[in-house]
């Protein structure tokens, strides 16, 4: 008999706990009381386990119900769940929404969006990858991902299409006690090639034998940028790091802004885009999480434009 169970049984069961008698659960029901204490009823015989104590003035939970109760309100919430997701789906949302963050964007700004879109959209799972370089592409080229919020790269690709979000300034630093730090005026390039400059590595083969913004010969490759910040602040070498960062290693004086000639100290503005496949258009899902990432961005354009101002200011003349 345990097979006839029905879910208005164990719903009015579940009721008649949360609302503390058959009475008040037959209110929140729209039923009679009779019908509640009848159900309920059917239940315990259904399942051959009494679940309530009806000795008392108002029925209590036997130590049967207790525990009988919480696996009555995974069933109930596992077919919501199952209703919801199937409305949802039928309604254009995608099922799951995988997207590649470029290394250098601002993680608070992915937390913020990733927090709203929970409730927004609690019945989409959200996958996140933070990559770099030709290894942020890969993904969406090959599907993976339905979303990629990425910078320009030299090597085009007209298959995948764009939409701006903003910009990061990108700016070159080194320790305190690095010789380029101690340079005397402003730093020629060809004093660039005397030290080592510290770049990341792409780990996929999209960029292979070529570099990016490398000033000397002399280059450490680093598969991820928190190393690269360590070695910074160490002295390992010079290179160029986004400045949300390092905000508060230029302000504690744990790194310094290299003036150098042709670059300028505010830094370089990194243009960042959401990419997806034409034929992978993102969904409502997707389209309110760009959404989301440019609202957020365009404070976060406001906010630094005061910081690139101190940064002026800050720079070694």
């Amino acid at each position: 008999m345990i097979e006839a169970v029905s879910l208005d049984q164990l719903r009015t069961f579940i009721a008649a706990v949360d609302e503390g008698s058959f009475s008040a659960a037959a209110r929140k029901l729209n039923r009679a009381q009779s019908a509640v204490s009848g159900w309920v009823g059917a239940l315990e015989d259904q399942i051959g386990v009494a679940l309530f104590d009806r000795s008392g003035r108002y029925p209590a939970l036997t130590p049967q119900g207790v525990l009988l109760l919480a696996d009555a309100r995974n069933i109930v919430a596992g077919v919501d769940t199952l209703k919801a997701r199937a409305r949802s789906m039928t309604s254009g949302v995608e099922t799951e929404l995988s997207v590649v963050i470029d290394v250098f964007f601002p993680t608070s700004v992915i937390s913020a969006v990733a927090r709203e879109f929970a409730s927004q959209f609690p019945l989409t799972p959200l996958r996140l990858f933070v990559e770099g370089l030709g290894a942020a592409y890969q993904p969406v080229l090959d599907g993976h991902c339905s979303l990629g919020i990425l910078p320009p790269l030299p090597q085009p690709f007209p298959s995948l299409v764009s939409e701006r979000l903003g910009e990061l300034p990108l700016i070159a630093v080194a320790s305190p006690q690095h010789p380029l730090a101690l340079f005397q005026g402003r730093i020629p390039r060809q004093e660039l090639t005397k030290h080592i400059q510290l770049v990341l590595t792409d780990r996929s083969d999209l960029t292979s034998g070529r570099d990016f913004a490398v000033a000397s010969p002399a280059t450490w490759r680093l598969a991820d940028l928190s190393t690269k910040h360590a070695f910074l602040k160490d002295g390992v070498g010079w290179g160029g790091m986004p400045l949300h960062m390092i905000e508060r290693d230029l302000s504690e004086g744990a790194l310094c802004v290299l003036d150098v000639d042709d670059m300028p100290p505010s830094g370089y503005m990194l243009t960042m885009s959401a990419f997806h496949r034409p034929a992978q258009p993102p969904g409502p899902a997707g389209k309110w999480f760009v959404d989301r990432v440019k609202a957020l961005w365009h404070g976060a354009d406001i906010i630094r434009s005061g910081m690139s101002a101190g940064l002026k200011q800050s720079s070694r003349s």
